[in-house]
């Protein structure tokens, strides 16, 4: 791990980077987004850049980096409590949060009630979620890093299987990684990451 973690604001703007520009794409429930941030985060913010007295599409494509940057710290990092976790949590679970909403709590905890500490997955980040992340992190740094990662990995995997017009964001046309599983596997240890036949393997199924 990093001898020097990065800062807030260094983590958001990697996500704005990694998020890319406008898009709309019919396939992707949150319709459309500009640097991560989506119409539905836009009108629940209240964000009606065009000042016309709606809040739709060209108010999306009006936003600026540094607005999507502020709007991650505000609300995908510090209102959810993520800035409470353990620091080296950081990284994956806000990009994570940015990507996936409280799903992102929600994988954190299954994966602490499977290693033995019970917690209601809810999605909110209070008391007893920090206590068992903070024992984890303590007993095991760098493997409960990459046990989210790999966790975070297997939540896509399940969208995919579930939705075939998913499928595209989890494999490429060539048939090679995806968007969803190479953004989890920059959270994961080289060591963890699946090979070719193993990614092959594991989506087989889709055809």
């Amino acid at each position: 791990m990093s001898q020097f973690p990065k800062t807030v604001r260094q983590i958001a703007e990697e996500i704005v980077a990694r998020e890319g520009g406008y898009v709309n794409d019919p396939d992707d429930p949150g319709g459309a987004t500009n640097f991560g941030v989506t119409l539905g985060t836009m009108q629940r913010l209240g964000l009606d850049l065009t000042g016309d007295g709606r809040i739709t599409s060209a108010d999306v494509r009006g936003l600026s980096r540094e607005q999507a940057v502020q709007i991650f710290i505000t609300h995908y990092f510090r209102r959810p409590r993520i800035s409470d976790l353990p620091t080296a949590l950081h990284p994956s679970v806000f990009d994570m949060y940015v990507n996936a909403g409280s799903n992102a709590v929600k994988i954190l905890q299954r994966l602490l009630t499977q290693m033995g500490y019970r917690l209601a997955d809810d999605g909110a980040i209070g008391p007893r979620t920090l206590a068992a992340a903070q024992t984890a992190m303590a007993r095991a740094p760098e493997a409960f890093v990459d046990a989210y990662g790999i966790a975070r990995r297997n939540y896509y995997f399940g969208l995919a299987d579930g939705r075939v017009a998913s499928r595209k964001y989890a494999r490429r046309r060539d048939g090679g990684k995806g968007g969803w599983i190479a953004r989890a596997e920059e959270f994961i240890s080289p060591r963890y990451h699946l090979s070719d036949a193993q990614f092959q393997a594991r989506v087989a199924q889709w055809g």
